[in-house]
């Protein structure tokens, strides 16, 4: 959304640019840490260093979703200033060790508005304005209106100096609240001298155990010390520092952390900040920072405003992609590790915070250009959690494995560095890490390895996984084949096509595959559990790794081509479940979410180079504003932003490990990439305006270069490349010996084969149809384990069968030592319902849980602990009725049905269950009704069978549950409503 706020937003930000930097050369100033801070940006613009440990920034909201940086825009309130933040992530953690200075010793933080005395109602928290609010890196300043106190912050690497600047002859206190935030499992305060406390806080949310440590150091004594309940160590600690005004106005503390302990925090406050000044730490700051955002500098000669607003979005952009990971070592080389223990590293610095689902696509891939001695620290850090924990990490955060998102992408950040000549790090340990990695049975991996695939009824977001598995192992061979590894290249060169197993031929689109059919009934446009984060048409695009072989499934390049156009031109409005991530809509294509980003630059692959320019073009001009909303979804630790500034320049990593970047459309008619060794490579674009946006010709090093792609080594060499650009497509680049390609051509797996048509579950008799996506390929079948047959026309079954099916390819010319390949074999089930059993619904089920259908209550199929494996039929805030018809009057001793609850997930058992029967459908007895605690508070997932006795004989059964609705308070989720999951009705 862009309002006048907004405007006012910017015009404020450009006087607080001219009024903090007397340089308007300086870098610096041109970034502006308020973007992202609205919206669902979930940044902070608080204080920090690049990459740094500490993220000393203000805090205005204690919880929910667009709180995850513990600041947003809309606020109005401040409860104070912490020492650690996430940057974009889509989860809440950190906020560690919050100090605020106040006028009154009051330990309540003003967020419970139900306590009858005023003042403590109010709290210790303070109004504030925008107005009186400046950020800049290194630094973050703000007026506390409520008490007109002057809080500034500044950074080190591992610590931090808050001056603050009372109102003269007030009283001077500062809350210390080691409580704030997330769950605290242990906290202290530990008094070394009136002018030194030092501590611990061990906390529990996201990383389920956080140990951080502190050493904070007064510049005046403090006169008097209170603790809340005299407690100074437990689960509630706070304590409230007085100090003499009659001493100054003016108050600085210095604070330190450390995961490893006390001694740590003090020694790193000790070693980087010592004896200096506010001044000097803020000067150190600004300079560290500039000479960061000094490693591309980029010109442009649009009109001023504009100039202005798109230098700040770049190195705004250019900024946040330099905060995460974060450094995780203390001065003297400690660590805390995976296990929990403290261990010492020399060789080089580790670091956490590795939101690697989202940066490995585009912000690694930076880094290797651009910081390419950090990169070989982060792949060391990467290995020592692989040594300590047993396995790489997939998002790790403060020595803690979430096993949040899906994949294993530290696997495509170590490969795509190796394949790039970075070197420092032990390459045979770290294939051995990456294999490892991939040969798991969990989340999906068991049947992903045996069947090519993940069932939906095996895992929770079957498709999603299935590819990026794919893509991932594709990485892995690559790096195998460098190292000699001839073995495990086949292997994974192999999984690396399981993504051909997803794809639906007729529909075009990747699905589900339930029992080996697939998913119904489909909508490309519902969000549901087959996906991450996404739809159909947000993932049908990805196979980065094989575009030759996904352009071929879709039937070539006029064909691919044609989607493409029909995903960015489609309604931008989903179906199914409500998915906050899926923001940043052109048609279906979903900036805001990272399984979009390489979409655009797919139309190079199929020789239209200039589709690419323009939406390319469009993205980087309505996705990215100089505003707090200017970031169209989550920041993502610097994903959303590592896109914009590779875009700028004028391409984009589409396929990392590749070792090629796909051109895209410059935005400035300069941009120089400073790199480590001393060299230069400059883009430049001739004629550039805003209409000027494509391709007309391009020179690299002053040849001709007609290809629309470019090679990491020709960047890492220095050069220059020039476009000259042109106010309409052009035919530059649009040969097929131009364009990009990512192919497998090796070791070429024959897909499985699926269940076109057919019903599972069915009455008297259902007709298969059997498919497969491969030409000139042989389907294989058997029914209850008789002699396999081919394949040649759909065939009916009437009765309950074993269906078992393979398929086969058979080379031209097959001979002793080649006798073709076959697909993993594949089982389906298939259950027979009584014909004269029938249901009728009266409230409607949620497609995205349907269980299979309208008979899904009837079918004999049984869900299992986990609601996403499809056999459930789920109901949104809504009861269940449902009527059995048994087809005739049929002797009933019990009925029961299965409900499932599972809390975390917003499912719960219904309050009551009521029972009906009939013998004519129309006058029906009642029996008593069953009442379950069902808001009860549980963190295990369990299944209740509820079953009345019936004992007579009817035709009917009606069958009533009611759904709690609104999720009961204390929920994670409260002010939501309740699901419902239901399965299988048996009457005996």
């Amino acid at each position: 959304m862009r309002n006048t706020s907004s405007l006012i937003f910017i015009l404020f930000s450009f006087f607080c640019f001219s009024q903090e930097n007397s340089s308007s050369e300086k870098l610096t100033s041109y970034v502006n840490p308020f973007i992202g801070t609205g919206g669902h940006g979930h940044t902070y613009p608080g204080a920090t260093m690049p990459f740094g440990m500490m993220q000393l920034s203000p805090d205005t909201r204690l919880d929910g979703w667009d709180g995850c940086s513990g600041y947003h825009y809309s606020d109005e309130y401040i409860y104070g200033f912490s020492h650690t933040h996430l940057s974009g992530t889509g989860v809440s953690d950190y906020g560690d060790v919050l100090l605020m200075p106040t006028n009154t010793v009051n330990f309540n933080n003003g967020a419970d508005a139900s306590t009858s005395s005023a003042q403590v109602q109010k709290g210790y928290r303070a109004h504030f304005s925008h107005e009186n609010e400046i950020a800049s890196p290194g630094f973050y300043k703000v007026l506390l209106d409520d008490t007109n106190i002057e809080v500034e912050l500044t950074v080190s690497k591992r610590s931090g100096i808050h001056q603050y600047t009372f109102p003269k002859n007030s009283k001077q206190i500062v809350i210390l609240d080691l409580e704030h935030r997330d769950k605290v499992l242990s906290s202290e305060i530990n008094v070394v001298s009136k002018t030194e406390i030092s501590g611990h806080r061990h906390s529990d949310a996201w990383a389920k155990d956080q140990r951080l440590f502190y050493n904070i150091k007064f510049s005046r004594p403090y006169k008097n010390l209170t603790f809340l309940n005299d407690k100074t160590e437990g689960e509630s600690v706070k304590a409230a520092f007085e100090f003499d005004a009659s001493e100054g106005n003016k108050l600085e503390i210095k604070v330190a952390i450390s995961a490893v302990d006390e001694a740590g925090a003090k020694k790193n406050l000790e070693s980087e900040i010592g004896n200096k000044t506010f001044q000097q730490i803020k000067n150190e700051a600004e300079t560290g920072w500039e000479q960061q955002l000094r490693k591309i500098e980029i010109e442009t000669q649009n009109d001023p405003d504009s100039y202005r607003d798109q230098k700040t979005i770049f190195y705004t952009a250019l900024y946040h992609t330099m905060i995460a990971p974060n450094l995780y070592q203390d001065v003297d080389g400690r660590y805390r590790g995976m296990d929990l223990k403290i261990h010492q590293s020399n060789d080089f610095e580790n670091y956490t915070v590795f939101s690697l689902w989202d940066t490995y696509r585009a912000a690694h891939p930076l880094y290797t250009i651009i910081e390419k001695d950090r990169t070989t620290d982060f792949i060391n850090s990467l290995l020592v959690k692989y040594d300590e924990g047993g396995i790489l990490p997939i998002w790790p955060l403060a020595a803690n494995y979430t096993w949040c998102m899906v994949g294993y992408h530290a696997v495509p950040v170590i490969s795509d560095a190796y394949l790039k000549g970075i070197r420092g790090f032990d390459a045979e340990k770290a294939f051995t890490a990456m294999k490892h990695s991939a040969m798991q049975d969990k989340l999906g991996l068991k049947s992903y390895k045996e069947f090519g695939f993940i069932p939906v009824e095996e895992e929770s977001e079957s498709v999603s996984k299935t590819l990026e598995y794919a893509y991932d192992d594709w990485t892995i061979a690559e790096m195998a084949k460098a190292i000699g590894k001839k073995e495990d290249y086949q292997l994974f060169s192999e999984r690396a096509q399981h993504y051909k197993n997803v794809f639906d031929p007729e529909t075009k689109f990747m699905r589900g595959r339930f029992r080996n059919t697939w998913f119904a009934p489909f909508d490309p446009y519902e969000v549901n559990f087959n996906y991450t984060e996404a739809n159909s048409w947000q993932y049908s695009f990805y196979a980065p790794q094989d575009i030759s072989g996904l352009i071929n499934l879709m039937g070539g390049k006029a064909e691919f081509e044609k989607q493409l156009d029909e995903l960015f031109t489609a309604k931008n409005e989903t179906s199914g479940r409500e998915q906050a991530d899926i923001t940043g809509l052109i048609g279906q294509y979903a900036h805001g979410n990272e399984p979009s980003h390489h979409m655009a630059y797919l139309y190079n692959f199929v020789n239209k180079p200039s589709k690419t320019q323009e939406k390319v073009h469009q993205i980087l001009n309505e996705m990215y504003q100089n505003a707090p909303d200017g970031i169209s979804g989550n920041e993502d630790c610097g994903q959303m932003s590592a896109w914009y500034v590779f875009s700028a320049m004028g391409f984009y990593p589409v396929t990392p490990t590749s070792n090629q970047y796909i051109i895209g459309t410059p935005l400035f008619e300069s941009a120089t990439i400073n790199l480590e060794d001393g060299k230069k490579f400059e883009i430049s674009a001739e004629n550039l305006s805003d209409t000027n946006k494509y391709i007309a010709s391009a020179k690299l090093n002053g040849k001709p270069l007609n290809r629309s792609f470019i090679y990491h080594s020709e960047i890492m060499a220095g050069g220059k490349l020039v476009f000259k650009m042109t106010n309409k497509p052009s035919k530059w680049a649009t040969k097929d010996d131009e364009i990009p390609k990512t192919e497998i051509t090796e070791n070429l797996i024959v897909p499985a084969p699926f269940i076109a048509k057919g019903d599972v579950a069915f009455k008297n008799e259902t007709e298969i149809t059997l498919g497969v996506v491969s030409d000139k390929t042989d389907i294989y079948y058997s029914l209850n384990d008789s002699d396999f047959k081919k394949y040649e026309q759909p065939f009916t079954i009437s009765e309950e069968t074993i269906l078992k099916t393979y398929s086969e390819k058979l080379p031209l010319k097959p001979t002793a030592r080649n006798l073709g390949k076959r697909s993993p074999l594949l089982e389906t089930h298939f259950y027979k319902i009584d014909p004269n059993l029938s249901i009728a619904l009266e409230t409607e089920y949620a497609n995205q849980y349907n269980g299979g259908g309208n008979n899904a209550l009837i079918d004999g199929v049984h869900g299992a602990m986990d609601f996403r494996t499809g056999a459930w039929q789920g109901y949104h805030d809504k009861d269940l009725k449902a009527t059995v018809d048994l087809g005739s009057l049929k002797e009933v001793k019990t009925v029961s049905v299965n409900f499932l609850q599972d809390q975390r997930s917003w499912i719960f058992y219904p309050s009551e269950v009521s029972c009906a029967v009939s013998e004519n459908g129309k006058d029906f007895t009642e029996l008593p009704i069953q009442k379950i605690e069902a808001e009860k508070p549980s963190e295990d997932a369990g299944i209740k069978t509820i079953q009345f006795e019936v004992n007579k004989n009817v035709q009917f059964v009606k069958i009533s549950a009611k759904n709690i609705g609104d999720l009961p308070k204390g929920h994670l989720g409260y002010g939501g409503k309740a699901w419902l999951f239901v399965d299988e009705i048996e009457v005996k």
